[in-house]
């Protein structure tokens, strides 16, 4: 794992990148994106030399680091076996991983439609949702991001959404609970939870509940800030689904398979939706793979009435292999146990002393190994440490926070005025304090800016 500089190799890489990549969620000639030479576990490397500790595992789907041997390996062999096959078949990659999966999610979530990842995975629920209740509206929580097509753009309730957003897509938002920057004026977790409650069922009546086919919610979303839902809120939103009659959809695609310290958040709430989209970690983002989980009432639906909705590529044997490998994997090193015990024990007792000696940072929440530092200019009124959805010079701070962090070779994971701390799950006692160190001394940057 030590790494060979190679700056010609290098520069080659970056200048056909440079030619040809169109890069996402990009103005093309603004961008400099950094020439990746490896990667092995917790780590990548430049053709410089530069190595980095991923603390935003890829985009939070290297659950289980870069390169596992038994990974690659399934891969290999499943490629030397069956490279691919239509999704019409039934073959043995395909439905031993749907199989594994069923024998982790919650509740009778026993049918898996394959997609290639979770934006498709969220446009496929929400079509099921609607086809099973013959309802058009989707309800979803503003703070959140549930992929890039357009059904699942529009469920989004971040400015991703605004360039994509054609009011014509059916979705309705409403405030999801977040106590620290409470829409309700809350001053405890019960009155969040209650009002946010509150505040959903007017929506939904407001809206017309026969018009409403789901409500979709991250179980504890991600991208968007890490807020764990109030104890109470999913149970609460499950019971408002059942009132209704509105399909209940969890969106796992970030916070599934292990990374909340449970094989899925739901877990930790006790509820079970009606369906469940996932990708990500469910093969450690090897191979692009993601899905539905679907409940026996909405499977029935389509019991004998054609689903109409399918993809070329659904359930490809190497994206099945390297997930079957992947959940292998998992249970027999004991990650998810892992996950939970080292964000309990070092990662959240870390971040809490960095809280008391930075300024800057306004509030750590998290569990597992998926956590979130609101950084701030003042703790009092809370104000962001950059105004939303900041760009430029107005996003400053937090650009010199990140490049703080580079320089002490941590790969942070930044978003507005965050940063979060999203490890792979399997990461090391020694690399996670060796990142919250770094943390520690990036961090500085950011107290720079404090009022």
């Amino acid at each position: 794992m030590t790494p060979q500089p190679n700056p010609q190799v290098g520069a080659a890489v970056k200048a056909a990148d440079r030619a040809h990549v169109f890069h996402s969620w990009s103005a093309q000639e603004l961008i400099d994106p950094l020439a990746v030479a490896g990667a092995e576990g917790s780590y990548f490397w430049d053709y410089d030399g530069n190595r980095y500790l991923d603390f935003s595992s890829g985009l939070v789907y290297t659950n289980i680091g870069y390169q596992h041997p038994k990974v690659v390996a399934a891969i290999q062999e499943q490629a030397a076996t069956m490279t691919t096959f239509a999704p019409a078949f039934a073959i043995e990659a395909r439905s031993e991983a749907a199989r594994l999966i069923a024998e982790r999610t919650p509740g009778d979530l026993d049918k898996i439609f394959f997609t290639n990842g979770g934006a498709d995975a969220v446009e496929h629920a929400l079509r099921m949702a609607r086809l099973h209740t013959g309802r058009p509206k989707i309800l979803s929580a503003y703070r959140s991001y549930h992929g890039g097509t357009q059904q699942a753009i529009n469920a989004t309730g971040d400015p991703r959404r605004w360039a994509n957003d054609t009011g014509t897509a059916g979705v309705v938002r409403f405030w999801a609970p977040f106590l620290y920057r409470s829409r309700f004026y809350a001053e405890t977790e019960e009155q969040e939870c209650a009002r946010a409650l509150e505040h959903l069922e007017a929506t939904i009546q407001f809206e017309g509940p026969s018009t409403i086919a789901a409500i979709i919610l991250e179980t504890v979303p991600g991208t968007a800030g890490i807020m764990l839902p109030p104890p109470g809120y999913l149970a609460g939103v499950r019971e408002l689904c059942d009132k209704y009659g509105i399909v209940f959809v969890l969106d796992e695609v970030m916070a599934g398979f292990g990374r909340t310290g449970e094989w899925f958040a739901a877990d930790l709430y006790d509820v079970t939706p009606d369906l469940l989209t996932f990708a990500k970690g469910v093969n450690s983002g090897y191979v692009p793979l993601g899905g539905v989980a679907i409940s026996g009432a909405i499977a029935e639906t389509f019991a004998k009435r054609p689903y109409p909705g399918g993809l070329t590529y659904s359930g490809h044997p190497l994206a099945c292999a390297a997930a079957v490998a992947t959940l292998t994997v998992m249970e027999e090193e004991g990650i998810v146990a892992h996950a939970a015990k080292l964000g309990s024990e070092v990662i959240e007792p870390a971040l809490r002393e960095l809280a008391g000696r930075h300024p800057s940072v306004g509030e750590v929440r998290g569990v597992g190994m998926f956590w979130a530092l609101d950084l701030v200019r003042d703790r009092r009124t809370r104000e962001p440490l950059v105004p939303y959805n900041a760009a430029g010079e107005a996003n400053a701070p937090m650009a010199a926070f990140a490049a703080a962090a580079k320089g002490q070779g941590l790969w942070p994971f930044v978003n507005m005025n965050r940063t979060h701390v999203v490890p792979p799950l399997n990461i090391t006692e020694a690399e996670a304090k060796e990142g919250l160190a770094a943390l520690d001394v990036a961090l500085a940057a950011a107290d720079e800016h404090v009022a």
